[in-house]
C-alpha cells in the first residue's frame, strides 16, 4: 500500500501490508512523525528513537491543548504546524487530522503505531491512574470526567473502523520516496527499535 516509485512497499515492520524488513536507520534520517490512536505508545516512541538518535522531541500534545483543554484557534495551530517542520531534526508525535498531512510531507520517515484498540484502552486506563504525563502540558489534568473520558475510550475502540483509513490513504500520498513504518504489536516496536542505530 506504501510504495516509493518503484512501486515497492518501504519499509513495513509487521504483517499486513508487505512485511518487508526495514533497513537499518542511518545518517539520512533526520525527521520521524509518528501516528496512531490514543494509547497506541506514540509518545513512549518518540523518546526513545529521539534518545538512540539524538532527536528532538516534539509532543504535540503539549503544544496543542490550551488550560482547560481548551482547543487551539485553527489557522494558528495551522501556522505553527507550518513552522515546526521546517525545522531540519525533529521527532514529532500526535494524529491531528487537519495538520497531519503538513507533518507527512516534511517527514523523511513515518511511523503508524497500529496496536489493538483493546491494548491502547488498557493502556489509556493505565496512565489515567498514574498522574501526571511529560507529554502534556503541566497544567493539563488527564483525570476529564467520566463521560470525557468513555468518549475518548469510543474514540479508540472505533478507531479501525472510522479513522484508520483516512490515516492509510494520507499516508499513501505521502509515502514516495520516504521509509514507512506500521507496527501492529509490541514485538512490531522492539523489532523496529533493534533496527534503529546511528552509523
Amino acid at each position: 500500500m506504501f510504495a516509493g516509485a518503484s512501486g515497492v512497499p518501504l519499509g513495513v515492520v509487521g504483517g499486513g501490508l508487505g512485511g518487508a524488513r526495514a533497513p537499518r536507520y542511518g545518517r539520512n534520517v533526520e525527521r520521524i512523525a509518528i501516528i496512531g490512536p490514543g494509547g497506541a505508545g506514540k509518545s513512549t516512541l518518540a523518546r526513545e528513537l529521539g534518545r538512540r538518535l539524538d532527536l528532538p522531541v516534539v509532543h504535540l500534545d503539549v503544544l496543542f491543548w490550551q488550560p482547560g483543554w481548551v482547543e487551539p484557534d485553527r489557522d494558528e495551530w495551522e501556522a505553527l504546524n507550518r513552522q515546526l517542520v521546517q525545522g531540519e531534526r525533529w521527532i514529532m508525535d500526535g494524529n491531528y487530522g487537519g495538520t497531519m498531512e503538513i507533518r507527512l510531507a516534511a517527514a523523511d520517515t513515518i511511523v503508524f503505531l497500529d496496536p489493538s484498540p483493546l491494548l491502547c484502552i488498557w493502556r489509556v486506563i493505565r496512565r489515567r491512574r498514574a498522574g501526571p504525563r511529560i507529554d502534556l502540558a503541566p497544567y493539563l489534568d488527564e483525570r476529564v470526567g467520566a463521560r470525557d473520558f468513555l468518549a475518548f475510550v469510543t474514540y479508540i475502540w472505533r478507531y479501525r473502523r472510522t479513522r484508520r483509513p483516512t490515516v492509510e490513504e494520507r499516508i499513501a500520498r505521502q509515502a514516495t520516496g520516504k521509509q514507512v513504518h506500521v507496527l501492529r504489536s509490541r514485538r512490531d516496536v522492539k523489532r523496529f527499535l533493534a533496527l534503529v542505530s546511528r552509523p
